[in-house]
């Protein structure tokens, strides 16, 4: 599908918000055009990306929210640190907590990299591999300054479901 025919597409929904995402969007061709074209045309727009990627050269006026890779996901390698110095105070990380393990572990990476100064940070759930209720209680118990979110998407749609 090419960019006028996503534009054209977008256009014939009531909505001024697009998220890109699924996968890594940074790994498509022409995404940093397409953005570009959104934001020109007064979309709001989000990128969702997993932090193994550059995001230096996304259009600053497109709100990133970041993955950074927890211990227990295995792809802890794949964080690109450099991303960090580009987030601004609009954009989001995330960590997506599998354990104790990963939760001590992103405390540490936040304090290090002084991330509560940069944006809003979300934690959320490995779901079926820890509780929520457990995580939030930690958050609780620490004080720590970050938000709380479920992957609304598994409690929606069967939590295999892909495309959604």
């Amino acid at each position: 599908m090419s960019i006028d025919d996503i534009m054209i597409e977008i256009g014939r929904y009531d909505c001024r918000l697009i998220e890109i995402t699924g996968g890594e969007p940074l790994l498509q061709t022409d995404v940093h055009e397409l953005m570009k074209r959104l934001c020109d045309t007064n979309y709001e727009v989000l990128l969702e990306t997993s932090g193994s990627l550059d995001i230096g050269s996304v259009d600053h006026r497109v709100k990133r929210i970041m993955d950074i890779k927890c211990p227990s996901s295995g792809m802890e390698s794949k964080n690109m640190w450099d991303n960090i110095q580009y987030l601004k105070s609009g954009d989001e990380l995330k960590f997506v907590i599998g354990s104790r393990k990963d939760y001590e572990w992103s405390k540490s990476v936040i304090q290090k990299y002084e991330l509560s100064r940069r944006c809003p940070i979300i934690m959320l759930v490995v779901f079926k591999e820890l509780e929520s209720s457990e995580l939030v209680r930690w958050i609780l118990d620490d004080k720590l300054d970050v938000r709380f979110q479920l992957q609304t998407q598994k409690y929606i749609w069967k939590p295999e479901t892909r495309g959604v």
